[in-house]
């Protein structure tokens, strides 16, 4: 018998998060091991009147094909999907795994050359051309990530997929007209200064619309106006590989030193194309049930009191005018626990040690969301 839970989550997904209409064609796209999710995805967007596509992929396999693929055999691919893509009204994206270090051995130049055509691909028809969202499933090897037995991790789970995201959207608008305002930027914290500008970039609020588990505010910043230093605190998965320590230093909007675990592995990451080394997404995280990283970036990046700086692609919808097939979002945490740290907006202090201090901002503490 299908957990009650899953056909409401499914019934969100395709109701509110991509908002199917009759007779609009979806494509359900799954990466893993998940069917009954695919199973409740496909039923409700036959009840809302869609046409449900369905594509799945294994990582396993994947990394078969990728250790050993030629360029012109992943454009083919790209190619192939692109056209399925651009049939395509809205897309649904399922990650679930056993281990998400399974393309970890496949060699930099392959995965790069993975970046350039079905990352890419993504980039141009999947995010601009489509009504969209992403999640992932609960497994047993996240749970793992996040310390948690398999049954408790399940419940963390729906609690933070299902929560009010009405309610967080109508509690974002006040952040996202102060951030339409806002000129400087300023991050402070544990081996972090950085300022940038935001001016004319919109603010977009993001309240279960794209990613499942959602919780944050976005924009970008003024290409060329990054300067300073800023450190991650939380562990990246990024290609199959997990960078720690990560350390990035700008000079007029550019990355021009890049330390980490594995220093030229990320380096070769951001001469993956020109725009690698420029920033596409500045977003704050408000999630109030999401407060420790478990090394999956859809639940990291909205960790309650974070903040995630991005290098590569901007988004149409805040655009700064950088391309690349690279969206990499980094986060820092600057709750006390994670070492505290302040955001400043034009010399006014707004968030410190993860916590809103304006007035009108206090209803997007974790307390006022739940």
């Amino acid at each position: 018998m299908r957990d009650p839970r899953l056909t409401q989550l499914a019934t969100n997904l395709i109701n509110y998060s991509v908002a199917l209409a009759p007779g609009e064609k979806v494509l359900i796209e799954n990466f893993g091991i998940e069917r009954e999710l695919v199973e409740a995805l496909v039923d409700a967007a036959y009840e809302a009147g869609g046409l449900p596509f369905v594509l799945l992929k294994d990582n396993r396999i994947l990394r078969k094909l990728y250790r050993n693929a030629s360029e012109e055999q992943l454009q083919l691919m790209a190619d192939i999907e692109q056209k399925q893509m651009q049939a395509m009204d809205a897309y649904i994206g399922l990650r679930a795994g056993d281990n998400i270090n399974e393309l970890s051995d496949v060699p930099s130049d392959k995965m790069k050359l993975y970046g350039q055509t079905l990352g890419k691909m993504h980039t141009q028809d999947r995010v601009k051309g489509t009504k969209w969202v992403v999640l992932r499933f609960p497994t047993a090897s996240m749970a793992q990530l996040a310390n948690q037995s398999t049954e408790a991790f399940e419940d963390f789970y729906f609690d933070v997929c299902t929560l009010d995201y009405e309610k967080m959207g109508t509690a974002m608008e006040p952040l996202v007209e102060l951030m339409n305002r806002t000129d400087r930027v300023r991050l402070v914290g544990e081996g972090t200064d950085l300022t940038f500008s935001i001016k004319d970039i919109a603010a977009i609020k993001c309240a279960g619309n794209a990613n499942i588990p959602d919780g944050e505010v976005f924009t970008a910043p003024v290409k060329d106006s990054v300067n300073g230093v800023i450190s991650y605190n939380t562990p990246s998965p990024y290609q199959g590989f997990t960078f720690e320590n990560v350390k990035l230093t700008f000079e007029n909007g550019k990355i021009v030193e890049a330390t980490a675990n594995d220093t030229d592995r990320i380096n070769q990451v951001f001469d993956t194309d020109a725009g690698a080394r420029f920033v596409g997404e500045f977003a704050i995280g408000v999630n109030p049930f999401i407060q420790h990283p478990m090394k999956d970036i859809l639940f990291d990046e909205k960790i309650d009191g974070s903040f995630h700086f991005t290098p590569g692609q901007a988004y149409a919808e805040a655009y700064n005018g950088n391309d690349s097939s690279v969206h990499w979002d980094l986060v820092n945490i600057q709750r006390p626990d994670y070492g505290g740290g302040e955001i400043w907006f034009d010399d006014v202090l707004i968030r410190k040690d993860g916590r809103f201090v304006l007035p009108e901002l206090e209803v997007l503490n974790p307390e006022n969301l739940k």
